[in-house]
């Protein structure tokens, strides 16, 4: 059993310690939205934020994942207001959204280190495979994040999700 800390509260997961953190993620704590790409570290659609690091959570085992701090997309605001969410969504930096979630961690983690990358520096922390050919748009979105982020740029207020009401859906 290992116990750490989940989108800043503390849990105790019972799954062997050479579980992927991804499927201790999605199975045993129900938060799907870290996504399973390619099981290899290499695409990106599972990066989660440990200890302030961007880190792929496919390669990552919930053994070494103990005694750590993990944000997942569900854990990085609960109003999907925080400003990678909002400049997202104000740049139109999504097609499909199978690949967001990891872009978006991705990119928090890059802006609390140094909320002025260069295009370079964007670059390079968004390795992320993205087969919808949003990247300008990624890169924009960055940089907006960043202006929002440092105040020079107001934050935009992204509206919450339509709940179905018909009966079953």
């Amino acid at each position: 059993m290992a116990s750490l800390t989940l989108n800043r509260q503390p849990i105790a997961i019972a799954l062997p310690d050479d579980t992927p953190l991804l499927w201790a993620l999605r199975d045993a704590a129900n938060l799907t939205g870290t996504k399973y790409g390619c099981g290899t570290g290499e695409c990106g659609a599972c990066t989660v934020i440990v200890d302030g690091q961007a880190m792929p959570s496919c390669t990552l085992l919930l053994g070494e994942a103990e005694g750590r701090s993990v944000t997942t997309i569900e854990g990085l605001s609960p109003d999907r207001n925080h400003p990678v969410q909002q400049a997202f969504a104000a740049e139109q930096a999504v097609q499909c959204g199978f690949c967001t979630p990891g872009l978006v961690m991705a990119a928090a983690a890059l802006l609390a280190r140094n909320a002025d990358p260069a295009e370079a520096d964007i670059t390079a922390a968004l390795p992320n495979v993205c087969r919808c050919g949003v990247q300008p748009r990624l890169v924009r979105a960055v940089q907006r994040a960043g202006r929002i982020l440092r105040g020079q740029e107001p934050g935009l207020r992204v509206p919450a999700p339509v709940q179905a009401t018909t009966p079953g859906l």
